[in-house]
């Protein structure tokens, strides 16, 4: 098609100010009309003008008082959202033009507090030593950071569970991969001694996942199955504290290896046995038919987990 045949008409830019769009990114962002005024350098009346005939051209208000600062609506969200990729895209496309850098590409992660921190690094890693790529990381409950994801906040959500069909809140939940889950101890303890798993847990003393991650209700009903009772010492959401746990305490703890991959790597601590029948599954939540950076496509397509099995078994 050529040029001049294009009408803007068929895309509605000649209906969108983009100035205005600008203006109200910039508020969207520090959440304060007078503070972002005079960073613009353009008086709060003028800023506000800017915003309110934006609201009007898309129909919906942007924003809402929550006492002297400016709270996103679900549309402001949604918009702030493309924003973030319109400018970004402006700035790497100058970057190109100018022969220098190629622009940053904003990856909003959020995962779990069960899901090992190792596990989410080795997933991000492609990215760690990327120029052009700034991460935002967040951790919590999976029902909080979905509720983020929904609304625009996050790019994908990192979990250790699927998340059930929901026709009202389509949401795209790809498994990355898995790995069986390790019981392992202290080097100094159990060097050269393996246990079956679970007949070998009885009456041992031991660490576990919380009540609320995927696998504990799995690892109960192994042990109750095979008439087997271990000394549970501790009870742990938080896989960070946990391989803390498994690290400096005499128990043994349930855990997938990738938690403690560097202890295992050191030889600080050993795998006592694997529970075969306990397989924790990764996974990435998006949600479908929205702008996703593309360091993000290349992410999900690898779609591989990184373990530490054949590494530890070696040591």
């Amino acid at each position: 098609m050529n040029i001049n045949e294009i009408k803007t008409e068929q895309f509605g830019v000649d209906r969108l100010n983009f100035h205005h769009l600008f203006y109200f990114w910039c508020v969207a962002r520090s959440g304060h009309l007078s503070r972002t005024a005079k960073q613009l350098h353009v008086s709060q009346s003028a800023l506000s003008a800017q915003i309110r005939q934006l609201e009007e051209r898309l129909g919906q208000p942007l924003f809402e008082r929550e006492g002297r600062r400016l709270k996103l609506t679900d549309t402001g969200h949604l918009v702030a959202t493309y924003a973030d990729s319109i400018f970004d895209l402006g700035a790497e496309m100058l970057g190109r033009l100018s022969g220098g850098s190629e622009g940053v590409t904003r990856l909003r992660v959020g995962s779990v507090a069960t899901l090992s921190r190792n596990y989410q690094e080795n997933w991000l890693s492609p990215l760690l030593t990327d120029p052009s790529v700034t991460l935002t990381l967040e951790s919590g409950l999976l029902g909080g950071l979905l509720d983020r994801l929904q609304h625009h906040q996050l790019d994908v959500v990192l979990a250790n569970e699927a998340v059930p069909a929901d026709p009202e809140q389509p949401l795209h939940c790809q498994r990355l991969g898995s790995q069986p889950m390790s019981v392992v101890g202290r080097a100094e303890i159990w060097q050269g001694r393996q246990l079956n798993i679970p007949d070998g847990l009885h009456g041992v003393e031991m660490a576990v996942p919380g009540v609320r991650h995927a696998v504990r209700a799995q690892f109960d009903a192994l042990c109750a199955s095979a008439a087997v009772e271990p000394r549970i010492r501790a009870e742990v959401d938080d896989m960070a504290m946990l391989r803390l746990v498994a690290r400096d305490s005499d128990w043994l703890t349930l855990l997938p290896e990738v938690v403690v991959q560097d202890e295992l790597r050191s030889g600080r601590l050993v795998v006592v046995g694997v529970a075969t029948e306990l397989t924790e599954n990764f996974y990435a939540i998006t949600a479908p038919n929205r702008y996703r950076p593309r360091v993000l496509d290349e992410l999900m397509a690898r779609a591989v987990v990184t373990t530490t099995n054949s590494a530890s078994r070696k040591m």
